[in-house]
């Protein structure tokens, strides 16, 4: 499961960023969250990657 948050980080003429949380399964069962910050346009392809 993971979900995309809109960052504050716009700037007028810059890059939009989004920040995106997933939901990493460890090797005892639970679960940690991996936050990352991509570029809006590369959103989907970090989502459909599994880690």
């Amino acid at each position: 499961m993971a979900k995309k948050v809109v960052a504050t980080l716009k700037q007028p003429g810059g890059a939009k960023f989004a920040k995106v949380i997933r939901a990493v399964k460890n090797e005892k069962g639970g679960y940690t969250y991996k936050e990352e910050m991509v570029l809006e346009a590369d959103v989907k392809d970090v989502l459909a990657k599994k880690n």
